[in-house]
């Protein structure tokens, strides 16, 4: 009368009460054709990462639309499915943790799993039921597609630095999931003890570590079935998850002449710095200028009358802002403001912004966040770029936000004076603060990336020829296709 399963290759292992009492154990040999025990949809509530940008929630409502039509197509009772940025009015639920205990409580005593995925991360739901039931839902499992460093990074803090490539962390694009058993320890964790990380880098990186505890928590477990080829692969059949081919396009790339570009520079990097854009991207932009702390004609570049700072740079970004909206540049619906050492291809960044409304207050670019489970706040790391609509600038302009010093950290400030004005920060994974190498092959391999940054111990020029040349479109017919181990 207390009889548990759990699946073992092609055999059921039967656990007794009885006998676990009396230290006991014992295996059943059943024939491969007897089924496991299967896991009803009922038990899985789906999170999808959403955002509340007007194109991400539409995104985000389809995939949802998609899951439940399949459970309707089965004639299945459809599970939960739920969108992160609704679950609660806390800034920083798009760092997960903060989510579990709200999850744990409000979905714990009737579900087993918790599977999260991104909006372009199309679930296979009948394929999907078959893995999980590979899995004993009683124990705390963390699956998903590994990635692995080659070498220590910034991004991750030199985490492993004697050996990146040991620690394992899930590629949220195939999708990851964790047992409901794990998601009750964990949310009591997140209440009775405070999150010790102040900054929020990679995501991904992050929960893994977070999971793992030090080898106190499991692993992540490699599901071959969890994957990132694209939907229309002939390879996909084994696979639970796929990915949309094509990248965001919602129409025709916005023109040039829409987006003003702005260069953060300084005397000392003019003959190091800006020859690289000079060679490679500058060609594209129809309204660019160069901000420094010295005029000079032979590029030319701007002096904003402000002076340089060694870092931070506030001063000479809302300096900037103040500059885009004052007329003395053409009025335009988007400012993009870079660093002297951000490689960028602007004909894809043209591709994207076709997707959000600039009438709409838009603050683009990678999401970092800094004390999100004490009350803090998002910002866009300004290395990889930093996208507003014109209403974003005007918004944080009549608010009256504005530096506490000119090296103050202006991605920083930007991201407080958002958070005040409860603006929020839309991410795109496309855009990098730090270099190609910095990232995990497979990581990169499914993506048509529009940013890095940093010229450290690389050739700005040969990276971006090989990661940013070619237009949104062209890249994705074959990029997406490419073995991610000829990427790096």
């Amino acid at each position: 009368n207390h009889l548990s399963y759990s699946a073992h290759g092609s055999y059921l292992v039967l656990h007794s009460e009885a006998c676990e009492q009396s230290h006991i154990s014992f295996l059943c040999v059943l024939p491969s054709s007897v089924p496991a025990p299967s896991t009803d949809l009922r038990e899985i509530v789906f999170v999808i990462q959403s955002q509340s940008n007007s194109f991400h929630v539409r995104q985000a409502e389809r995939r949802r639309a998609d899951l439940l039509k399949q459970a309707h197509s089965l004639a299945e009772k459809p599970p939960v499915v739920l969108l992160s940025h609704t679950l609660s009015d806390h800034e920083g639920d798009w760092s997960i943790l903060p989510l579990l205990p709200n999850l744990s409580y409000s979905f714990g005593k009737n579900s087993s799993w918790f599977v999260f995925l991104e909006e372009e991360t199309h679930v296979k739901l009948t394929k999907l039921v078959e893995v999980l039931a590979k899995f004993n839902k009683k124990n705390e499992w963390f699956l998903g597609k590994p990635l692995h460093d080659e070498e220590s990074t910034i991004i991750h803090h030199y985490a492993f630095a004697e050996n990146p490539s040991i620690f394992k962390y899930p590629d949220f694009a195939a999708a990851w999931a964790v047992s409901t058993p794990l998601v009750v320890r964990l949310a009591n964790k997140v209440k009775n003890e405070p999150l010790k990380s102040d900054f929020t880098i990679d995501l991904k990186h992050e929960v893994a570590l977070y999971i793992w505890d030090n080898g106190n928590g499991p692993p992540l477990t490699a599901v071959p079935e969890l994957c990132t080829e694209p939907e229309d692969s002939h390879e996909t059949r084994h696979c639970a998850t796929t990915l949309r081919t094509e990248p965001a396009l919602c129409g025709e790339p916005v023109n040039k002449e829409d987006v003003f570009v702005a260069v953060k520079t300084c005397r000392k990097f003019h003959n190091k710095r800006v020859p690289v854009i000079k060679k490679t991207w500058e060609k594209d932009a129809f309204f660019l200028e160069y901000y420094s702390d010295y005029a000079d004609a032979s590029i030319p570049t701007i002096n904003l009358g402000v002076p340089n700072t060694e870092r931070g740079h506030c001063g000479k970004t809302f300096a900037i802002l103040q500059r885009f909206v004052s007329g003395a540049v053409p009025e335009t619906k988007w400012l993009l403001v870079v660093d002297d050492d951000t490689l960028i291809s602007l004909s894809r960044l043209q591709g994207l912004l076709s997707c959000y409304d600039p009438s709409e207050p838009v603050c683009l670019g990678e999401r970092y966040g800094y004390g999100l489970s004490q009350g803090g706040y998002s910002y866009i790391t300004g290395g990889g770029g930093m996208v507003f609509s014109r209403e974003a600038v005007v918004r944080l302009l009549d608010s009256g936000c504005k530096c506490y010093s000119n090296d103050a950290p202006d991605d920083m400030v930007l991201g407080m004076c958002l958070n005040a004005l409860e603006l929020p920060v839309t991410h795109s994974p496309l855009f990098h603060q730090a270099r190609p190498e910095d990232y995990a092959r497979d990581f990169l391999a499914h993506q048509v990336p529009i940013s890095f940054h940093k010229h450290w111990n690389i050739d700005p020029v040969a990276v971006y020829n090989k990661w940013l040349k070619g237009d949104l479109q062209a890249k994705a017919s074959d990029g997406l296709k490419t073995d991610a181990k000829t990427e790096l």
